[in-house]
């Protein structure tokens, strides 16, 4: 072998290394910046991190609401959405999905929504909750639909903000299938991936937002950068890229949730397409309602939060009642109602 043939090889081969470095490297100062905010539970062998915000009166007994993030998020996201705008009026748990934010991918398996719902309902166990409304964006509101049909005895609400839940024609971005494919994913994930998609990503949050804006500091609130991380990006490539055909398989379980639902979705939204997925929930769901917002894209829970928070709300009192909430907040009014928020 000669000296130049050597070397063609070797340039390559240097060429993955440095972007594996450069990767590396982005993902540890990511970590650094952006450490856990709240606390580890372990649920069958897979630690789970969590953030739990508790009302002034009620503590364990206090109506609970659980938050499960989109695809390419973590629990950031719905935390900075509706901490502020719930907190004393509910016990809130936002939860880092599997493989997302600081949480262990866990089992092999973990792309499942049905597997992610398991380890999150393990997890509101260990945290004694008894009932839960569940509040899914996105990629979420698969693992909410799973929630209520794998845990009706905890799960007694539904609330699905943008959600994926059906089948769709054609398929997902060419870089999720590149990175979720055998041997070549991990590779694609560990080098190339996150450095291209560091460039790209406030590109990305416009799209999402579109016809939207993003909150302003949105990115650095949410901690974009852990997402490209090696090992969650991979993660996340694998959630998105193998969803199709996980929902394929659920929709003739969804009839069987019989919680009440509410259903929001933006007739802009150009990430998941809402006359398939929201309508085909409130079409599958026995006990659920549709509320279209006229102009917004796939985040209404960041650009129109206060119509988002008092549906969520609304659920909750016809759930629980206006006196369970009443005195988790130590409040003598009722909480929000249907005309909170309205545009």
């Amino acid at each position: 072998m000669t000296t130049v043939t050597i070397a063609i090889l070797l340039v390559p081969l240097l060429l993955l290394a440095a972007l594996a470095l450069i990767a590396l490297r982005n993902g540890e100062a990511a970590e650094a910046r952006y450490p856990p905010n709240g606390t580890f539970t372990t649920v069958e062998g897979v630690r789970l991190h969590h953030v739990e915000r508790m009302p002034p009166s009620g503590g364990r007994e206090a109506p609970t609401l659980v938050f499960v993030h989109g695809a390419s998020g973590n629990l950031r996201d719905t935390r900075f959405a509706f901490e502020e705008a719930l907190a004393g009026r509910y016990r809130l748990i936002f939860v880092d999905r599997p493989g997302h934010g600081h949480s262990e991918r866990g089992p092999q398996d973990a792309h499942r929504p049905a597997v992610q719902a398991r380890l999150i309902g393990g997890l509101l166990d260990a945290l004694e909750v008894r009932q839960a409304v569940a509040v899914g964006h996105s990629w979420g509101g698969a693992v909410v639909a799973q929630m209520a049909l794998l845990r009706p005895d905890l799960i007694e609400g539904l609330v699905f903000i943008a959600p994926a839940t059906h089948p769709w024609p054609g398929g997902v971005d060419w870089y999720y299938d590149a990175a979720a494919a055998p041997v070549f994913g991990p590779l694609f994930s560990h080098t190339l991936a996150p450095v291209v998609a560091g460039q790209v990503a406030p590109r990305a949050i416009g799209s999402v937002f579109s016809p939207e804006t993003a909150p302003e500091g949105y990115a650095d609130a949410i901690g974009l950068d852990l997402l490209l991380r090696p090992a969650t990006f991979h993660a996340n490539a694998r959630d998105v890229a193998l969803l199709k055909g996980e929902v394929a398989a659920a929709v003739s379980d969804y009839p069987r949730i019989a919680q009440p639902a509410v259903v929001i979705t933006g007739d802009k939204d150009t990430v998941v397409y809402p006359d398939i997925h929201s309508a085909g929930l409130v079409r599958d769901l026995p006990g659920a309602r549709l509320v279209t917002l006229a102009g917004a894209g796939h985040m209404p829970h960041h650009t129109r939060k206060a119509r988002v928070v008092a549906e969520i709300e609304a659920l909750a009192s016809q759930v629980w009642g206006q006196g369970a909430a009443r005195e988790a907040a130590g409040e003598s009014a009722g909480v929000g109602t249907m005309e909170k928020g309205r545009p």
